[in-house]
């Protein structure tokens, strides 16, 4: 039996603009030499001209090789409505069953690698198996902080996440008339950005109105509490490798 591996990874948990993504990978454990090969690291550590290019190489050898990715796009009016019912572990646990589960079970898969978000590592497994149907009982989970810098496939899932929202970014970049900057809070550019999000009667869709960035500038220009998100509008989404590559 060819046994596979899944490695899940996120990018965006801190940001106060922008999606949080998650992806999982899975590929054949006689393919980690090719992820290897074509670079494949903690997205963190490369650049990103030499990300994209190992990106571009992940998807190609995914559609080659017949290797599966999945990734979440979590929007910043999900992340600010589960804000409301729950945490970010919380909501980061379900995004990473929902990236396993659009991967699919399957009998071969041999464990699955996770970068756990939780401070308590053990614990970030467990709740994710929990969400996970019975099929997956079986499936050992592995979860470890910077799981990225120790496995390849899990390294793999952090480039597909980063450049994920790195293209998220830049199309917001792309719809306004100023910078956005890195969508972090210790960025000088992001803070300028917040400021001119939060001018209307709103804060801007894509900002995270329940971190403490936004709560402050709002009272600062508007002297009342930032407005509470309702619970419209249309908030994860996936999309498929032909969409990523055009």
């Amino acid at each position: 039996m060819n046994s596979t591996i899944i490695g899940v990874d996120e990018a965006g948990r801190g940001p106060v603009i922008g999606p949080l993504v998650v992806s999982a990978v899975k590929i054949p454990n006689m393919d980690i030499k090719i992820l290897e090969e074509i670079g494949v690291k903690d997205s963190k550590k490369i650049n990103k001209v030499k990300r994209l290019e190992i990106f571009q190489s992940i998807i190609n050898n995914s559609k080659k090789r017949k290797w599966k990715i999945s990734r979440i796009i979590c929007s910043a009016s999900e992340i600010d409505r589960e804000m409301k019912k729950s945490n970010l572990n919380q909501l980061e646990v379900k995004l990473f069953a929902n990236a396993i589960e659009e991967i699919g079970f399957s009998k071969k898969i041999i464990h699955i690698n996770v970068d756990a978000c939780d401070v308590d590592e053990m614990r970030f497994g467990k709740n994710i198996k929990k969400l996970l149907g019975n099929r997956w009982n079986q499936t050992e989970i592995i979860s470890k902080h910077k799981m990225d810098e120790i496995d390849l496939v899990t390294a793999a899932a952090s480039i597909i996440a980063k450049v994920t929202r790195d293209s998220e970014i830049e199309k917001l970049n792309d719809s306004t008339d100023f910078e956005i900057g890195s969508g972090y809070p210790s960025d000088l550019i992001t803070r300028n950005a917040v400021k001119k999000m939060i001018v209307d009667k709103y804060p801007h869709s894509e900002l995270r109105w329940s971190w403490k960035t936004v709560k402050e500038e709002w009272v600062q220009t508007h002297n009342k509490p930032v407005p509470i998100r309702d619970e419209l509008g249309k908030s994860m989404g996936q999309k498929s490798l032909d969409e990523w590559t055009k």
